[in-house]
């Protein structure tokens, strides 16, 4: 879902999908709508803001090449690369270890940078469920605390979520308007089976 975001007109589910087409249904409701619009990234549940100034095909045109940056929960138009090795998507951090670590990483074979690649991809396949249950239960939280915070039962629902106790986390949705519940769902358990 990192690609993928949602509009709420009030309680009810304006659209969802890629970027281009939920900025274009939000400036096209912009203009009779009487109840407030929010959009949400869908892989951090964050609410996202847009430039939807000039025409519908302005609007499009500004998002078509929108790539998505999960960690700010914002789109960003997609730039040209720089320097580096483009074809990898390599990206230059700062990382601050202690002198003992470094001295281990130097050690290994083709270097520091190749031992930190090779034990992040190993803790991403040992961790990948675990960590993607994570990020879910956290876009779920994130959305239910914008558009959900004031309803009945939601710290019942948040703690039922956090619990991973999903029968009684439906439950406890249950009297709240049906798109924001769907959504709540959907961006909790839509990678698991029911």
């Amino acid at each position: 879902m990192s690609n993928s975001f949602t509009a709420f007109e009030g309680e009810r589910c304006l659209a969802s999908g890629v970027l281009a087409d939920v900025a274009c249904a939000v400036k096209r409701a912009e203009r009779t709508s009487s109840a407030p619009i929010a959009i949400f990234n869908d892989a951090t549940g964050r609410a996202v803001d847009l430039d939807l100034r000039g025409t519908a095909e302005e609007v499009a045109a500004r998002y078509a090449s929108a790539i998505t940056c999960p960690a700010a929960g914002l789109a960003t138009p997609a730039e040209p690369r720089g320097r580096g090795r483009p074809k990898l998507g390599v990206v230059a951090r700062e990382v601050t270890l202690l002198p003992r670590h470094w001295e281990w990483l130097n050690a290994q074979p083709g270097g520091a940078s190749v031992a930190l690649r090779k034990l992040v991809e190993q803790a991403r396949r040992a961790n990948g469920d675990a960590d993607r249950q994570r990020a879910a239960r956290d876009a779920a939280y994130h959305f239910m605390s914008a558009m959900a915070g004031n309803l009945p039962d939601f710290e019942e629902a948040a703690r039922a979520l956090f619990a991973d106790d999903r029968r009684a986390f439906v439950a406890r949705l249950a009297a709240w308007p049906a798109d924001i519940r769907d959504h709540v769902i959907k961006l909790a358990y839509a990678d698991r089976a029911e």
